[in-house]
């Protein structure tokens, strides 16, 4: 089979589109025949191992496994012994290990049922940018119906998940992006759009009870002054570099945190069988839908990555495997 690895650390051009073994599943996983998969910054810190401190898990040196891709959705081809919720045949999205490749084995727990409202690109575009925003705004949001958030980078991957699930808890929501993506943010929910090409919100003279960042392009000074005297800051992202990258913002932010009336947080989603049930959930109450900006074949992965890693991705990437 054709399979998408990642031999070494680099920029896209190190992905290799390769002949390797079909695989076979576990006890507990399912082989999964890949229909579609989908991109997330997370690829590309791993294909990069950037920012450094990822390489103490993946390798120092050079990645220890070499598949690629999170988000899949697909038929199951084959079981393992102990698993009981799937069945060949069966159309599933979730999480698995190799993603990007023509068959991928995944754990029972990581997977649901595709809604069949749903085509496979849009299934595989859900899961791990919709877990970032879900577990940011209920589980570190702690968002309440009525409540006031803004989304800063609403229009990207997690932005366009976060705006409908915020709207789904009853929350009242300003969306931030730039001219071309306006309209499409407001067709998914959002009550008030700031251009921030023509405004910055840190400067709108407004305030919410939570802000919700993807982006982290504003100083946490500036943050904190558009927050509610108790407030919370959640961090899911940053345009920091260095040695740890993202994570440098996020570790001071919960370091002043204790300091601060405000509640500022930073975190890294888990994949979890309850969430992605409460995702498919909200699927088929028409509650969550996929922004796809655009799609691409597996051998051109590396052109997807490249195109996610310029910033102007409207909602997400898709990969289709024939």
């Amino acid at each position: 089979m054709k399979a998408i690895l990642c031999p070494g650390y680099g920029p896209p051009a190190v992905l290799k589109l390769e002949d390797v073994p079909k695989p076979a599943p576990a006890d507990n996983e399912i082989l999964i025949k890949v229909r579609a998969a989908a991109v997330n910054p997370l690829d590309w810190h791993m294909m990069r191992g950037s920012p450094h401190f990822v390489r103490l898990v993946a390798g120092l040196l050079r990645p220890k496994d070499s598949r690629t891709g999170v988000d899949v959705a697909g038929q199951v081809e084959a079981v393992g012994s102990n698993v009981t919720r799937f069945k060949p045949g069966d159309e599933i999205f979730g999480c698995c290990k190799g993603a990007f490749a023509e068959y991928a084995c995944a754990a029972e727990s990581t997977v649901a049922l595709k809604p069949a409202s749903l085509t496979f690109e849009q299934a595989a575009a859900v899961p791990v940018a919709a877990f970032t925003a879900l577990q940011g705004l209920r589980n570190k949001g702690n968002l309440q119906p009525g409540q006031k958030v803004l989304i800063n980078g609403a229009a990207g991957g997690v932005g366009t998940f976060a705006v409908q699930i915020a709207k789904s808890f009853g929350a009242e929501v300003t969306a931030v992006s730039s001219t071309r993506n306006v309209q499409m943010v407001r067709s998914l929910g959002a009550d008030q759009v700031i251009d921030y090409t023509s405004k910055d919100f840190t400067a709108a003279g407004q305030t919410w009870d939570l802000l919700f960042d993807s982006i982290g392009n504003h100083s946490l000074a500036a943050c904190r002054r558009v927050l509610q005297p108790t407030g919370t800051y959640v961090i899911v992202g940053s345009n920091a570099r260095g040695l740890i990258g993202p994570m440098a913002r996020m570790l001071f932010a919960m370091l002043l945190s204790r300091f601060v009336a405000q509640n500022l947080v930073g975190f890294i989603a888990n994949v979890n069988q309850q969430d992605l049930a409460l995702l498919r959930d909200l699927i088929l109450a028409g509650k969550l839908s996929s922004v796809i900006d655009r799609s691409y074949p597996l051998s051109k992965v590396p052109e997807a990555i490249r195109y996610l890693e310029t910033g102007h991705a409207q909602g997400k990437v898709a990969i289709t495997v024939a």
